[in-house]
Formats: C-alpha cells, sequence, structure tokens
C-alpha cells in the first residue's frame, strides 16, 4: 500500500538526533516543562515573527485557551468554517460561545470573506479562519472586516506550519494563532502537542496561567484553569523536527507541482487551488471530482491510500443540530463534501510511487 503520510519514513530519517535527544530527557529527570519547551517557544516565536509563544498539550486546547484569554464566552458568536475538522468549533463550544458557520470559497475550500460579512451579528466577538490543508486563508480582506466591527481574529493554523501569506508567516497575520503538533502534521510531534502564538504580551501571560491550573506560582491559583502542558520530550522532538521542517515542506510544493501538471489533462478531476497570495505546504492534497467514489475506488484496489477530507460539514454534524442549520445553507462547503478526496502527500513520496499514483488515476479516464 502506498500510504497517504509516511510517518515511519520520516522518523527513521531523523531517528539518530531524536533518539540522542530523547535519552537527554530521560536522564534529566525534567520531564514538565523543562527547558527545551522554553526553547521551542523561542525558536518559533523567532521563526513566526511574533512576540510570544506559548506551548498547550494539543492543538484543540490551543484554540479553546485563546478564546478564554481574549474573553470570548457564554452567549458570544464566533464565526468560522464548518468545512474544517470539529476541533474548530468545538473549542469555541467549550467556551459557552456559538460557533456561527460561513460558506466557503469552493476553489479553495476556504472560509470567504464576503459570507463572513453576512453573518455579522451585534453578539459576534471573533472570527476563526481555518488555514486550511496547508494554505492561508484570505486575511487582508478577514482582517479589514474585523477592524471595522472590533474583532478579535484567531488563526487556526493547525495545519499549516511554515504557510505564507503575501510572504508573511502564517501565524502572524491575525490577534493570536493556534497550531498542532499532532504527528500527521506538517510539524508533529510523536504524540500531541500545540501552540499558541501572539504578539499580546498579556494575552501571552494570561495564557501561560491558564495552562497550568490558573496558577502563576505553585499552589496559588488566580483563576480556574487547565492542566494543558506540552511535555518534555515532544518539545525535544519538536526541536529537532524544526531543524528539517523547510525541507520538508519544500519537498511538499515539488511533489504538489508534478500532480498539478499531471492532473491537467483529466477534465473531470481538479486539484485545490492555490491563492496567488500564498506559499501553500500541502499538509493535504485535496483533489475534486464528481466521480469521487469511483477514483477512490480504484486507487483502493491499486493499493494506494485515499481519503476524504471531510465527509461531513460541521453544521450537518449531530453534535451541532442544535443550531438548527438546514441542508442546503452552505451550499458550496456541502458540495465539497460529495467532491473532494486526498492522495498520498509527505516529504518521503518517492518519484516511481507517484507516477504510479498519477497513471492509476489516468486510467479513470484515460486520454
Amino acid at each position: 500500500m502506498i500510504s497517504l503520510i509516511d510517518l515511519q519514513a520520516q522518523f527513521c530519517s531523523i531517528q539518530p538526533e531524536i533518539e540522542k535527544e530523547v535519552q537527554y530527557v530521560l536522564k534529566s529527570g525534567n520531564y514538565i516543562m523543562g527547558p527545551q519547551v522554553r526553547t521551542l517557544e523561542k525558536k518559533i516565536a523567532e521563526r513566526l515573527e511574533v512576540q510570544e509563544a506559548v506551548s498547550v498539550a494539543n492543538g484543540t486546547e490551543a484554540l479553546t485557551l485563546t478564546l478564554e484569554a481574549f474573553h470570548i464566552g457564554v452567549g458570544d458568536e464566533v464565526i468560522t468554517t464548518p468545512f474544517t475538522f470539529i476541533a474548530t468549533a468545538e473549542a469555541i463550544s467549550r467556551v459557552g460561545a456559538i460557533p456561527v458557520f460561513a460558506d466557503v470559497d469552493p476553489s479553495t475550500g476556504l472560509i470567504d470573506p464576503q459570507q463572513i460579512e453576512n453573518k455579522l451579528t451585534t453578539k459576534t466577538k471573533a472570527i476563526i479562519p481555518v488555514h486550511l490543508f496547508g494554505q492561508a486563508a484570505d486575511m487582508d480582506a478577514i482582517m479589514e472586516i474585523a477592524r471595522q466591527h472590533g474583532l478579535v481574529v484567531i488563526e487556526d493554523a493547525c495545519q499549516a506550519f511554515g504557510a505564507t501569506y503575501n510572504q508573511k508567516p502564517v501565524g502572524a497575520l491575525g490577534d493570536a494563532a493556534c497550531f498542532s503538533f499532532f504527528p500527521t502534521k506538517n510539524l508533529g510531534s510523536l504524540g500531541d502537542g500545540g501552540m499558541i502564538v501572539t504578539n499580546h504580551e498579556r494575552k501571552a501571560s494570561h495564557l501561560r496561567r491558564l495552562r497550568v491550573h490558573g496558577s502563576d506560582r505553585k499552589y496559588y491559583h488566580e483563576e480556574i484553569g487547565y492542566n494543558s502542558r506540552l511535555d518534555t520530550i515532544q518539545a525535544a522532538i519538536l526541536l529537532v523536527c524544526l531543524k528539517h521542517i523547510d525541507q520538508w515542506n519544500n519537498r511538499r510544493r515539488e511533489l504538489a507541482e508534478v500532480y498539478l501538471q499531471a492532473f491537467q489533462s483529466i477534465p473531470d478531476l481538479s486539484p485545490i487551488v492555490e491563492r496567488e497570495t500564498n506559499k501553500h505546504i500541502y499538509h493535504l492534497y485535496c483533489l475534486n471530482s464528481p466521480n469521487r467514489d469511483h477514483y477512490v475506488e480504484h486507487l483502493k484496489n491499486n493499493k494506494i491510500a485515499a481519503a476524504i477530507y471531510y465527509p461531513v460539514c460541521l453544521h450537518q454534524q449531530k453534535a451541532y443540530q442544535f443550531l438548527g442549520y438546514q441542508k442546503g445553507d452552505f451550499p458550496h462547503a456541502e458540495g465539497l463534501t460529495e467532491t473532494i478526496f486526498a492522495i498520498p502527500m509527505h516529504p518521503f513520496l518517492t518519484a516511481d510511487n507517484q507516477q504510479k499514483i498519477i497513471e492509476v488515476l489516468k486510467e479513470v479516464h484515460p486520454q
């Protein structure tokens, strides 16, 4: 089977480095909030050109804690996309706020700023654009809406570490940004992990308190907080991976260009569009086709992995039935759930395997 992502190959490529750093942590006995955590925060802040980086336990809690630090809570409305993983909306719900969905651009799957404007009410307090599959949403338009209406913008950058928008790093575009280090992400650990970045020093201090039970000093608690710390071992692993992330992302872009050229001759197959403002880092490589199920079946019959991101919009999930949305409320997002699928994309995909993937897809509609 040609896998969608090859974590084993990635690990093997840096195994000696990781084993050295993990052994160092194990021997130190400093397993929680060790020096590697602070080093990782510093390096990521420098890389993303922001003042503050606060590590947390995972990407979902990065979103949740950020909403709380910006005082988004009960009864507030937060506009986001229905075409993403549930964690985005889940974080909004966890702080007692209400997710309000806005439709997407069907060519990219990214939230449509015009649709955001249509969803504004007096209760709107924030926007969470999702940098889907590895490329940035239309942040100039979104930030202009936010400025006009006094809204907080929190980037959900969980799939987009290393991407840029108008040559500026994703993560440095809004009031704050959240990253996931889940193993399958471009920058992934060997377990869960997350990071919040911001230029608001006071918000960063609040986030550091929230992540350790609302405490600035041990056993003294200013507020009800969370237990949401990045393990020292995961920080050590991420420091190794950070050295290689540009090489890995560049390889993804090379593979994406080969795919793009190959699929231009297949009439019912269209890749997700890379916006001109963006440097896409292809966390996933997604295609659209009205014959999606046929392509997926043919790939799997030829021992090539394929997956659907996402088969159900958030407003159609059972968990969000209480919001009262109906089928047809977001036609572009709903349409993508019927046509989109992902094919193998990772830095260790060989040229031979990529060519096999292309040839198998072309067999569905031979030229």
